[in-house]
């Protein structure tokens, strides 16, 4: 592995310490998009701009540079992108990752781009867990069931139903719907398991808050997990923001490690 294969921090050192493996963060990376698709995929050069005009989450709004070599005429180009989203309601975003071209943070930061959503991506070996190997849990196949779920469980708009439906019909690899259900309050967690070769992505992760810290988390991960190696995972993957403790204090529990860390950036407004 040569020099130019490491790259310090996304953000410069403040949220983490140590090196990052950038083989590993496009790998991760390709991953995340075919597990979490968006509606609308533009390149312009190695910039990957991700449109999704139905939901709002950030993983499908955003630019995503993907070679940190690619800085060409950055104003030109961002200029060109607001257009874009402009087109589809969203405002102008940026996912830096360690993959961003140092030139284009440069930029962004001379320019005051305010910085938000810090994430971590966490990677398991799924041959290192204690998860069992038998299915005390399987995955449901009644998909408005699940998006149902989720949408009351996050406490989003009912009204992003039909574009969260679209999302996950469209993943291309294998998925597991994992549903935890409760009779007297109903749903209490969800999350959708991505199955690609080796990896598995761990998406739309999310416990109830009338049901945290009373072991549901950990039942609901454990049983995801055990899925995706019965299926032939040999590695899970997920991203959390860096503010939720919580989450993250599950995981790291689980035996999940840091690969890399991100954030979005968008103009001063």
């Amino acid at each position: 592995m040569t020099s130019n294969d490491r790259r310090p921090p996304v953000d410069g050192g403040a949220v983490g310490a140590s090196m990052v493996d950038l083989p590993s963060v496009r790998r991760l990376e390709a991953v995340g998009f075919r597990a979490w698709p968006a509606s609308t995929v533009l390149y312009d050069g190695s910039w990957l701009i991700r449109l999704t005009a139905g939901h709002p989450s950030k993983r499908l709004n955003s630019i995503n540079p993907l070679d940190p070599s690619d800085y060409r005429d950055i104003a030109i180009r961002l200029e060109k992108a607001a257009r874009r989203f402009a087109e589809h309601g969203r405002p102008l975003t940026v996912r830096q990752t360690p993959l961003t071209p140092p030139h284009l943070i440069d930029y962004m930061d001379g320019e005051g781009w305010t910085s938000f959503g810090h994430s971590l991506v966490l990677e398991l070996d799924l041959a290192q867990g204690e998860l069992g190997e038998g299915m005390d849990h399987l995955p449901i196949k009644d998909l408005g069931r699940f998006v149902d779920a989720r949408i009351q469980i996050g406490k989003e708009d009912p009204a992003t139903k039909p574009a969260l439906t679209e999302i996950i019909t469209a993943i291309k690899p294998e998925c597991g719907l994992f549903l935890f259900e409760d009779r007297d309050i109903g749903p209490t967690a969800v999350s959708l398991v991505a199955h690609d070769n080796d990896l598995a992505g761990i998406m739309q992760f999310s416990v109830a808050e009338s049901v945290r810290r009373q072991g549901v988390g950990r039942a609901l991960l454990d049983a995801s997990l055990r899925w995706a190696r019965l299926r032939g995972a040999r590695k899970a993957w997920l991203q959390v923001e860096a503010a939720n403790e919580a989450a993250i204090a599950l995981y790291r529990k689980a035996g999940f490690a840091e690969v890399y860390r991100y954030l979005y950036r968008t103009p001063r407004v």
